[in-house]
């Protein structure tokens, strides 16, 4: 139905659908030549020969024979010249190398002190986008003849959730990373993008000791990149590798050496005590099974012409939804009231509101007047959110509107479809205006205001008993959601662009949208002080145009220090 998934840019960037052939051949002459490198490599390794054994995975047997040759074994097979690098953070080596003629390769660390390791085996070619990069974990140890296995192993933790790094990396790159899920990361390009909007991707967090850790990303639905590093919190620095493809189709295999700043530290949610780090449940047993987010995949993606069809079917405020299980009731506040808002660059809205749940709304002063279904609930004194749609305009558009009857202004988040990618998924546009009601000082020369007020911070929403999540405001123009699991935990993650605008003090007005997901727009006015919100969500599928309401009780969950990286030009 509609227009098929592969069409639609991965995470809003036009990546090609590499073959396996042109991955093989991109990376042929770096198997052979081993990774690039802008800081030096560690060279203790030449001349030495290691057997490593993992837990129900490779033997790999290593023969260094230079800083960038080595001759690997995998089990009993025969030895295979490679290129190589290696770094070493503290006493904890990073080793990575590909296998020649094959998609394969990995990534090696070794505590030096207590000889365990984690092996990570990667390999392009394993799912349906061939260019995103496979892996799979295993643990083990260095083999030692004449002296005994260790008993112990390295394990996935979430001791690394909650924080968040500014890298700085030799290579040039600068990147926010928040890690605030135990199983995912959140990430801003600050120089490889334009540093306005973030991204996410599944992640691996392996702990070494309570200073070092092991951080993977695999950017999923996006580039397809894997990047594994040492993260060594006390000398905030991070030692590490990145394979994949770029935009622009390059293969970059490489080794990095970062310096950061510790950006913060956010609340955790799960029992006192458990520092488990495998808390999103593997989709089944194949070979570096993971839980990825991926609604896109699900969600109905129509034509215009089915839009259209489907946008007939109106389904607003029907039953309450779980989302809304802790919701306030609606008001009749602005039954029997009439008014104009004029919004600058928009229209001038003219509306009766009829009863509690039914207004006529015109625009511009033409036409005939539009009935229309609508809900409105109150938050701080003095201010009402109200939601309707625009019924048989070409976009098919909502409206979603705060009206601040003390300061004599309104706001907008102003919904549509048959936005560039797919028809039914969410746009929204944000409008500022001012109102015209008899018994309301007008405020002709002010206005609401965009605000980096929100910024860094972390709010948990809990809507119904078993659905919680978390959202973490990156940057002036993105939303992350966080899904929480049974034990408490960061899971699944994901982000979409967004936008915040101040009501007044410590009420903040906040749209989503669940772009490359599953096309919804949600939007929201926070209260600070009650620690609740009221919002509406605008959602068109094959079963029709939905409005419909969302309200939560909120946890602030810490804020981390980003202010001065904020980008809106």
């Amino acid at each position: 139905m509609g227009t098929p998934y592969p069409d639609v840019p991965l995470y809003r960037y036009p990546y090609t659908k590499l073959t396996e052939q042109q991955i093989l051949a991109r990376l042929t002459p770096k198997a052979k030549a081993g990774p690039e490198s802008q800081s030096a490599r560690y060279d203790g390794l030449v001349g030495q020969s290691l057997r490593i054994v993992t837990d129900g995975g490779p033997t790999l047997s290593y023969r260094f024979r230079s800083p960038t040759q080595l001759a690997v074994s995998e089990g009993e097979g025969r030895p295979i010249e490679a290129g190589y690098g290696a770094l070493l953070q503290d006493h904890v080596l990073l080793i990575t190398h590909l296998i020649p003629g094959t998609q394969r390769g990995y990534v090696v660390t070794i505590d030096q002190k207590t000889r365990l390791v984690t092996v990570f085996d990667l390999w392009f070619s394993g799912y349906q986008d061939k260019r995103e990069a496979m892996r799979a974990i295993f643990f083990g140890y260095v083999d030692q003849p004449g002296s005994k296995p260790p008993a112990a192993r390295q394990a996935t933790t979430n001791r690394m959730e909650g924080k968040a790094f500014h890298w700085t990396q030799d290579t040039g790159a600068e990147t926010l990373e928040f890690y605030a899920s135990a199983a995912y990361s959140h990430f801003v390009e600050l120089t490889r993008l334009d540093g306005k909007q973030g991204y996410c991707g599944p992640s691996d967090y392996v702990r070494i000791s309570e200073e070092l850790y092991i951080v993977t990303r695999t950017e999923c639905e996006f580039s397809g990149i894997f990047t594994a590093y040492i993260v060594d919190l006390h000398r905030q620095e991070q030692a590490g590798m990145r394979l994949g493809f770029n935009g622009a189709d390059e293969l970059e295999y490489y080794l990095f050496r970062g310096k950061g700043e510790w950006l913060g530290q956010i609340a955790q949610f799960e029992p006192f005590g458990d520092v488990s780090g495998s808390p999103v449940a593997r989709p089944d047993d194949s070979k570096g099974a993971r839980r990825v987010y991926r609604p896109i995949h699900t969600m109905s993606k129509l034509t215009k012409e089915e839009t259209a069809r489907a946008a007939q079917k109106l389904k607003i405020f029907e039953a309450r939804t779980s989302m809304a299980g802790n919701g306030s009731d609606p008001t009749d506040q602005l039954a029997g009231k009439s008014m104009v808002v004029r919004y600058d660059g928009g229209p001038a809205m003219a509306y009766q509101f009829v009863s509690g749940d039914t207004l006529r709304w015109r625009a511009n002063d033409r036409g005939d007047w539009t009935e229309a279904r609508y809900q409105a609930w109150t938050s701080m004194p003095g201010t009402i959110l109200f939601g309707h749609v625009l019924q048989n305009t070409p976009d098919h558009e909502s409206h979603m509107v705060v009206v601040d009857f003390d300061n004599g202004l309104a706001t907008c988040f102003n919904g549509f479809l048959n936005n560039p990618y797919i028809a039914n998924e969410a746009g929204a546009r944000t409008l500022f205006g001012y109102i015209e009601m008899d018994g309301v000082h007008t405020a002709k020369d002010q206005r609401h205001a965009r605000t980096d007020e929100l910024l860094g911070h972390a709010i948990s929403w809990n809507y119904s008993p078993g659905l919680t999540s978390m959202h973490l405001y990156s940057t002036p123009q993105t939303v992350s959601w966080i899904i929480f699991n049974d034990n408490g935990a960061g899971g699944m993650q994901w982000s979409g662009s967004g936008d915040f605008v101040k009501i007044r003090e410590n009420l903040y007005f906040v749209y989503w949208l669940e772009e490359a997901c599953n096309g919804s727009l949600g939007t929201i006015l926070i209260d600070m002080r009650t620690m609740h919100d009221v919002g509406i969500s605008y959602h068109c599928d094959e079963n029709g145009l939905r409005l419909s309401q969302v309200g939560a009780h909120a946890r602030h969950a810490g804020k981390f220090d980003i202010a001065r990286f904020a980008r809106t030009a």
